[in-house]
């Protein structure tokens, strides 16, 4: 039978199966980056926000599930859940197809396909200079052909097949639109991984995918475990929620549907406010079930595995207002609410004592311990795990800016992936002013947190901050993974290479410290610091042997070695 109309349960299917065929093929699309380095990650960013999006929707119950309901759940989620610049484009989709369809009960192809091309556009506006051969050409390849062939025939299979059908030719043409990906041999990741979420839309509207054998996320998620192997428990974390006027907080509710997102679940308060504790690895979804619910003010995430078990209790206590005695009565009541056929009371508390609030502060992504202890000494007031591989999302630098509890915050994405998700959570923040500056990477992050002048206003240190960044040249070195051509040069499989913030390829070769050694000396004219940051890739021995070798090339210059710890980049070096 021809399907022509699509519900909130179809929509639901549809995405289940979507990111069913996305999980299966994330390391596929992370194998199609443009350089060939050990950190390719549009995949596993795209299939990180799907999955937020889909978790989001999951916890809709009875009449919240309509159309309107799945769709406006999924664009939250997605937008909080965003990773990456693939993953925020993919939530702006999100967003477009949520407004398309907002107020239906049900869509036939035509909507579905109008809807699609608002999701277009969407994408099309939330990037400031819009590249052709990327994700927004495909997206928009089969928004049209996604309304062609609804204006003949608008069932939802004919809509979906030509959907992807044009988007499959689209990646196909994207080598020829960017001679980047031409020069790299490969197709544009963004737009394959795109063109998969559609293929599984496909099928699980074509036939009838059933969500609860196919979600990949599923339920609770997999036990938190520490790398050694061990139950872990997770990040911590605690906010306060405030209904929105005219809505009430139920708070057994709450408690059943953050069940299904971590354990150790605690709600506490009333109808108008309550504290929200939880264990889970994914805080960022706890946070984006909040925003949907009311206004989340007080937020704070630890990782709990760093912790002593006296310590985890005193501190979740104190947060939550209560004595330690208290909560350890209120966990046990809650493990025995969750077992079958029992009952247990909501426990109740005063709020807690709020961190003390300051005029300015400066929030910044990190990667590796020693780039952490750096930014703090120099006075960051909160720091975003991240990475290139491990992006955080929208809703993790929201929580972040809001943690930070200041009136004026500057947010350092250090990483050009991470800018879109910034520019997002900086759009998101209410009760303070949040300023971006767009640093690429720690080189530049640290420059600009060291050019902050505290007699200075917001403004003006922001401008200071860009300044300060713009002026430090860096790269970093890491190794190929494949053969490639690369900045009009070849590249061999397992040799190092020095790569610039803009992607531009500076040197390369086998010997790890000759390729550093020749890139330092063609940023150092006219510096008076290089500053080599080793990563876990290389021990200090090697990173002493490197700064040697510019010293003696370049008298004059004071060389630093620093920790940074950095995952997939042996060197980060910078000169100033």
């Amino acid at each position: 039978m021809t399907l022509r109309f699509c519900d909130g349960p179809t929509l639901y299917r549809a995405v289940v199966a979507a990111v069913a065929t996305l999980d299966r093929h994330a390391a596929e699309v992370d194998a199609l980056n443009v350089f060939p380095v050990p950190d390719g990650d549009t995949g596993r960013n795209m299939l990180v926000t799907m999955k937020v999006a889909l978790e989001h929707a999951e916890v809709l119950e009875g009449p919240e599930r309509s159309l309107t309901g799945i769709a406006e759940a999924l664009a939250h989620g997605g937008l909080m859940g965003a990773r990456g610049n693939s993953g925020v484009i993919l939530s702006q989709v999100l967003r477009g197809l949520a407004e398309g369809v907002a107020g239906r009960r049900r869509a036939d192809g035509l909507a579905l396909a109008h809807a699609l091309r608002c999701g277009s556009r969407a994408a099309d506006a939330s990037v400031p200079r819009p590249v052709e051969g990327t994700i927004l050409t495909v997206v928009r390849a089969a928004g049209d052909a996604a309304v062609a062939q609804a204006e003949r025939d608008p069932s939802l299979g004919g809509v979906l097949s030509a959907a992807v059908e044009a988007a499959s030719a689209a990646v196909a043409r994207t080598p020829d639109q960017l001679p980047m990906l031409a020069e790299a041999g490969v197709v544009d990741a963004g737009g394959r991984g795109f063109e998969l979420l559609l293929r599984g839309a496909l099928l699980g509207t074509v036939e009838g995918t059933d969500p609860i054998e196919r979600h990949p996320a599923g339920g609770r998620g997999r036990p938190l475990v520490t790398p050694d192997g061990d139950a872990g428990w997770g990040y911590e974390t605690m906010y306060l929620l405030t209904a929105r006027d005219g809505t009430s907080l139920e708070i057994p509710r709450m408690r059943a549907q953050l069940g299904t997102m971590g354990d150790s679940v605690l709600v506490v308060g009333d109808s108008r406010m309550a504290r929200v504790h939880l264990h889970s690895e994914r805080p960022d979804l706890a946070i984006g079930y909040g925003l949907r619910r009311g206004t989340v003010s007080r937020v704070t995430i630890e990782n709990m595995d760093l912790l002593s078990a006296g310590e985890r209790e005193e501190r979740a206590a104190e947060l939550l207002g209560v004595p330690v005695e208290a909560l350890d009565q209120a966990t046990a009541a809650e493990s025995r609410a969750a077992a079958p056929g029992s009952r247990a009371a909501p426990a109740t508390a005063a709020g807690s004592p709020a961190q003390a609030r300051v005029p300015f502060a400066v929030v910044a992504v990190a990667v590796g311990e020693g780039i952490a202890t750096a930014f703090t000494a120099a006075g960051v007031r909160a720091l975003v795990p991240g990475g290139q591989g491990a992006n955080p999302s929208t809703g993790e630098l929201l929580a972040a800016i809001e943690a930070a509890r200041a009136d004026v915050v500057v947010l350092l994405p250090d990483n050009p992936n991470v800018r879109l998700a910034a520019e997002q959570a900086a759009a998101l923040a209410t009760g303070m002013t949040v300023h971006v500056v767009p640093t690429r990477n720690a080189a530049e992050g640290l420059a600009a947190v060291l050019a902050v002048d505290p007699r200075a206003d917001a403004a003006t240190n922001a401008a200071r901050m860009a300044r300060a960044a713009d002026a430090v040249r860096s790269f970093v070195v890491t190794t190929a993974v494949r053969d490639a051509r690369f900045g009009g040069r070849s590249v061999k499989r397992g040799h190092a290479i020095a790569v610039d913030p803009d992607d531009g390829l500076i040197a390369s070769g086998p010997d790890r410290v000759a390729v550093a050694l020749e890139a330092a000396l063609t940023i150092a004219d006219g510096a008076e610091l290089v500053t080599i940051h080793h990563g876990a890739d290389a021990d200090l021995a090697e990173a002493e042997r490197l700064a040697a070798r510019v010293m003696a090339a370049r008298p004059e210059l004071i060389v630093e070695v620093v920790h940074g710890g950095q995952p997939h980049v042996a060197y980060l070096v910078a000169a100033e």
